[in-house]
């Protein structure tokens, strides 16, 4: 991957060129709907917890594969009580079988991003189990989401901490060189090792991670604020498991707001390839985690989820 003798050597081991004329299903599955049931606390859960407005579809208007990219597309039209289709394609299937997931390595997609007021497109991962907790404490690492109606930024983040609403989140806004758009081609990555997580646009390194933490405790089915290390999962949990990739784009929420006269449909990522890597000569053991007390609230925490 790189001749630079400071920076791991990759090798390939999973990967999707999209040269079919099909989503390959034996790599991806699509989550359908316009929300979830949260079995622990026996509800539904509408607008996937955010108040998305998108109802997720697998249907060709939403999903092609052509000129060797997938392209999923958000589109203005009723269905269901909801005024957008849209789709969100997952390496997990919908009845629990993981299609691929990776715990360590580097993943890459070499993605153009569609932008305006109200959109929310992203590539992400998700833990395979919620083996420390629900979301966020069993994590989520994202390697590209943008505020629609901010077409010259790129947010990388990490969630963790405690079960909502005690989670914590720690993001990096790079901008874009050269006043270029994230509608243009641009190739984002993630590399995650025990104990640190870096990402990288068009191989700059925008950020690394080094300290987060997990807690399980709840109390009346809700997560709790971590009080001190005795609260938590040993390190480098949650960052220690197997997580599946995630890409979508969805429309309205908590995040970016409603969309305006001034977006655009069909709103389209289009992806080229995502492919994912093991590090020559494998994972040591984590680096310590960085300075803090327990809780640790870093400043640029938000009340922003995917």
């Amino acid at each position: 991957m790189t001749s630079d003798p400071q920076r791991p050597v990759w090798t390939l081991v999973w990967a999707d060129e999209f040269d079919g004329d099909a989503v390959d299903r034996s790599k991806w599955d699509f989550d359908l709907g316009n929300g979830f049931f949260d079995y622990r606390n026996h509800v539904w859960v509408p607008g996937w917890g955010n108040e998305e407005l998108q109802y997720y579809t697998a249907d060709p208007e939403n999903v092609v594969v052509a000129d060797s990219c997938v392209h999923i597309r958000a589109v203005r039209a009723p269905m269901h009580g909801c005024g957008y289709t849209s789709a969100r394609l997952k390496t997990k299937k919908r009845d629990g079988t993981v299609l691929f997931a990776k715990r360590y390595g580097r993943v890459e997609i070499r993605a153009r991003v569609p932008w305006g007021k109200g959109l929310w497109p992203a590539l992400w991962m998700l833990p395979v189990d919620d083996r420390y907790g629900g979301w966020a404490a069993s994590g989520e690492i994202d390697l590209m989401e943008i505020a629609g109606e901010r077409p010259h930024e790129v947010l990388n983040s990490i969630h963790f901490g405690s079960s909502a609403p005690h989670r914590s989140l720690i993001t990096t806004t790079y901008a874009l060189p050269d006043e270029r758009l994230v509608s243009d081609w641009h190739t984002y990555a993630v590399e995650w090792e025990p104990g640190e997580i870096r990402f990288f646009v068009d191989a700059v390194q925008t950020c690394s991670y080094r300290h987060w933490w997990s807690c399980s405790q709840v109390a009346d089915g809700q997560g709790v604020q971590a009080a001190s290390e005795a609260d938590l999962n040993p390190w480098p949990a949650p960052f220690d498991q197997p997580f599946y990739l995630l890409m979508n784009v969805a429309v309205g929420g908590n995040f970016p707001g409603l969309p305006d006269a001034q977006t655009r449909f069909p709103a389209e990522l289009v992806v080229d390839y995502v492919r994912a890597y093991d590090k020559v000569g494998g994972y040591g053991e984590p680096t310590p985690r960085g300075p803090g007390v327990m809780p640790w609230e870093p400043d640029h925490v938000s009340e922003r989820h995917n």
